[in-house]
């Protein structure tokens, strides 16, 4: 709430304009998980797919091998 104040004009109610701002802040945020949301559908089918989970599982646990490997390797140069 510090921050629209910030944008509200000179001259201006500041509680009635504040307000405002924050309604236009909320919508927008509304409209913007809508659309997440609408976007996200048509993956759902997919990555419910056995196949797709598995290359997933697959992936995470090779970054995450990477990941312990450089780990490894960081701590013996010390």
């Amino acid at each position: 709430m510090t921050f629209l104040p910030q944008f509200v004009p000179a001259g201006a109610d500041v509680l009635s304009s504040t307000v405002l701002l924050a309604a236009i802040h909320a919508l927008e945020g509304i409209l913007w998980f809508a659309a997440l949301i609408a976007a996200t559908r048509p993956l759902a089918a997919a990555l419910r797919r056995p196949s797709i989970v598995r290359a997933l599982d697959r992936i995470t646990g090779g970054v995450l091998i990477v990941f312990g490997l450089k780990l490894v390797l960081d701590a013996r140069r010390s």
